[in-house]
């Protein structure tokens, strides 16, 4: 998987510190989005809570979430929102996925999230890394859903589903499936962000203001 917020500490390539100040609660900012943080909990790729989430919150730089606003108004003048799988993810999380990677034999959530791809290929295939954008703190996983019923729409995979069929330009998913990821997409763009050839739901804001800061601080 290719593969903030509150005051952060940075990892040991950088070593300047950002304010508390410049790191918010994006649900803070827009309430009407809707948020189902899977790694605080065990609907994830490892089963468990993972290492560094506190709590169950989206924190994005400021400036990240000025765009998801503006994404989230364009949708609502459509009855549609945003959910957001993940926001903030600082790097003990992500070390975490490398620790877990390397125990074979924990397979717990292999049947859904990753069912064709053997755990030991995992860093091969690139779905497991040593570093992730989300530890910038202007990446996040979302998804489209109804703002009346809170239903998410079928984009054609689930999230976090290690396969090409998650990739936003597979084939082989109907044309209804295709056009939620390219509204999707569309959508984001337009507020700012830059999407991923493997992940249909994952988006990084384009003029990102940490391009080369890894931060270390806990999801609080």
């Amino acid at each position: 998987m290719k593969i903030i917020l509150g005051f952060v500490a940075l990892v040991s390539v950088c070593s300047a510190e950002v304010s508390a100040s410049e790191f918010v609660d994006v649900k803070s900012k827009v309430a009407s989005i809707e948020t189902e943080i899977r790694y605080y909990g065990e609907d994830n790729f490892v089963g468990q809570r993972i290492d560094g989430y506190l709590a169950p919150k989206c924190l994005l730089s400021p400036e990240a979430a000025i765009g998801v606003a503006k994404a989230q108004q364009a949708l609502g003048e459509f009855g549609l929102g945003l959910k957001v799988f993940d926001c903030y993810r600082p790097q003990p999380a992500v070390d975490h996925f490398v620790r877990w990677a390397k125990v074979l034999h924990d397979t717990k959530n292999k049947a859904k999230f990753y069912p064709d791809v053997p755990k030991s290929e995992l860093f091969e295939r690139g779905y497991i890394a040593a570093r992730s954008g989300h530890s910038r703190g202007s990446t996040l996983d979302v998804t489209l859903i109804d703002l009346k019923t809170k239903r998410e729409l079928d984009m054609g995979s689930g999230w976090d589903y290690f396969s090409p069929i998650s990739w936003p330009s597979y084939q082989g998913i109907s044309a209804a499936q295709r056009a939620n990821r390219m509204l999707l997409a569309q959508v984001m763009r337009g507020a700012g962000f830059i999407g991923l050839t493997e992940e249909w739901w994952h988006f990084t804001l384009l003029n990102e203001p940490h391009k080369e800061q890894y931060f270390t601080h806990p999801v609080q």
